[in-house]
Parts: C-alpha cells; sequence; structure tokens
C-alpha cells in the first residue's frame, strides 16, 4: 500500500458504534496514526436529486433531510459525504441540524426505531465537478470515486443514503463477505 493510500470498510458506518465510541472516522483515522475530522456544511430539508429519490423510493423533488460534510485527514479535505434521510424520519430530529450527533446517526437512527439491516452499495469513477475539484482540491485531470450506499430497515424500506464523492489515488475499498 501507498503512502496516501487509504484503505477503509463500510462495516463500521452503518453499525452503531460500541458504548462510548461516537466517533468511527475519528476512532479509524487516530488507530491509524493520523488525525480525521469532519466539518458540517449543511443540513436540513431540500429537494431530492434523482438518484437520491431512486435510493430512497421517494419521488424525484419530494423533501428529504440531508447532512452534508467534507471529511478531512491530516486537515486536507479526503471526502465529500452527503447523508439523506426520507423527510418522515428525520424531520424535527437532530439529522436535520449541524449538531454532532452523540452516538452518530446510526444510533439515533435506531433510537428512532429505524434499524438497517441490508446494505447496498454501488461503486463508480468519474471525473469531479468544478466544485467537488475545489472542495477536495483535486487536479483538474484527477478522478474520484463515488459510493452510492443504500441502507434498508428489517421491511426492505430506506431509511438512510449516503453520496460519498473521494479522490480515487487516495482510496482502495475493502468489502468482505462471509458465504454459509
Amino acid at each position: 500500500m501507498s503512502v496516501g493510500e487509504w484503505v477503509s470498510s463500510s462495516m463500521p458506518y452503518v453499525t452503531a458504534p460500541e458504548a462510548g465510541r461516537t466517533d468511527v472516522w475519528g476512532a479509524e483515522t487516530a488507530a491509524r496514526g493520523r488525525r480525521g475530522g469532519q466539518r458540517i456544511v449543511h443540513a436540513g430539508e431540500v429537494a431530492a436529486p434523482a438518484e437520491v429519490a431512486g435510493l430512497l423510493d421517494v419521488a424525484q423533488g419530494e423533501a428529504v433531510v440531508v447532512r452534508r460534510r467534507v471529511m478531512y485527514m491530516d486537515d486536507h479535505p479526503w471526502e465529500l459525504t452527503d447523508t439523506y434521510y426520507p423527510a418522515r424520519i428525520a424531520r424535527g430530529t437532530r439529522l436535520a441540524g449541524t449538531a454532532k450527533i452523540p452516538g452518530g446517526a446510526v444510533t439515533l437512527l435506531g433510537e428512532l426505531g429505524h434499524v438497517g439491516v441490508l446494505v447496498r452499495e454501488d461503486v463508480t469513477a468519474r471525473m469531479p465537478s468544478p466544485e467537488e475539484r475545489e472542495a477536495l482540491r483535486t487536479e483538474p485531470d484527477e478522478p474520484v470515486l463515488r459510493l452510492a450506499r443504500v441502507t434498508l430497515d428489517a421491511d426492505g424500506r430506506p431509511i438512510q443514503a449516503d453520496m460519498m464523492t473521494m479522490p480515487a489515488r487516495l482510496q482502495r475499498l475493502r468489502y468482505e463477505m462471509r458465504i454459509g
């Protein structure tokens, strides 16, 4: 693995953390001798973009709640993460605000009666938009990875959709699956 490469698994981000651990990103980076942080740049209701509407099984343009964050590694922008929730779940909750959520969003969703049991992820590569390039400080010819994740409850209803954009050169995504 190169010095700048980051190997990440999705599992810690889709399951409630152990008691006393509130910041999965901070814990993951600290365990590797790095410093991770995040800045919430927006939280509140927005009209669902087409891709998000498809993931959350709502009409395009329907109100959803989003938390937009810039994730940092050692004070450098590492990833843009937009997390969307159906308004029926998140409206009026801490998910719609910019304050840190004790135990994280997955813990709060569980407290609200919404527990994820199935996660589906799609990863694509593409060139970033000018806004993404500026926020991530990438070169003009540098591609990004786009990870789209939806979390479903036991009834198959979507409870959360994440749209993550990260410089491809810094990432290696790892998936482990148990068979049988």
